[in-house]
């Protein structure tokens, strides 16, 4: 049997106050381990004093929560060590990026983001089809990206190949690997746009860094 993961993380609510939404959504296919990547980011943490803990990009950026006692310089070094975990994974991935303000309510932003990803799957038929389950993995955070994926794959694909499942970034590396291109995506749009302020541009660089070192070999997982 042959099982493919989907792993989703947004980034951005439902009110007006944030500029943008972003979905993306990480594809594995299952048949292709993962174990032998992620010992070795496991041990190139280890090698360099760095804490083993789960990836959570907007308090490593800020210093928040489990980042807090950490100096600037190992949160960098923590983010470079990801971003290479994520540069050798055998995964795919999607961004659908959204500006709040084009919507004049919640709803139109939900069909908008159903309306994608039926166009993705569509797409990529035959290779979404080439599966016996599809699983998806959502924490259910946001009402309306619950909605729009449950419509859109469930409309797309064979009911009974999906399996829809709860989970926490704390407990799959490859949820984290969709927090970490949401936020790579989010940055690109907020570089686009001269809205990176200084924080970005602590960890990311200007915008040819940003693009040359992050972006481009995010963009290589690109599921085109």
């Amino acid at each position: 049997m042959r099982d493919l993961s989907i792993f989703v993380d947004e980034s951005g609510d439902k009110t007006s106050r944030a500029r943008y939404f972003i979905l993306t959504l990480v594809i594995h296919d299952q048949s292709q381990g993962i174990a032998n990547e992620i010992s070795a980011y496991e041990r190139s943490l280890a090698s360099a004093d760095l804490p083993n803990i789960p990836f959570h990009s907007e308090p490593l950026l800020n210093g928040h929560d489990e980042y807090e006692d950490l100096e600037p310089r190992q949160r960098k070094k923590l983010l470079s060590s990801f971003s290479a975990l994520v540069r050798y994974l055998p995964i795919q991935y999607r961004a659908f990026v959204y500006k709040r303000r084009e919507f004049s309510d919640i709803s139109k932003l939900a069909l908008r983001m159903k309306r994608d990803v039926s166009c993705m799957l569509i797409d990529h038929l035959t290779f979404f089809q080439s599966f016996d389950q599809v699983k998806l993995y959502y924490d259910n955070g946001q009402a309306l990206v619950k909605k729009a994926l449950d419509e859109a794959i469930c409309s797309t694909l064979s009911k009974e190949a999906v399996v829809k499942k709860r989970t926490t970034m704390t407990e799959y590396r490859l949820a984290q690997v969709a927090d970490y291109l949401c936020t790579i995506e989010l940055a690109a749009a907020k570089y686009a746009a001269k809205e990176n302020g200084a924080t970005y541009d602590k960890f990311f660089g200007g915008i040819g860094s940003f693009k040359k070192n992050w972006l481009k070999q995010a963009r290589r997982k690109w599921l085109g």
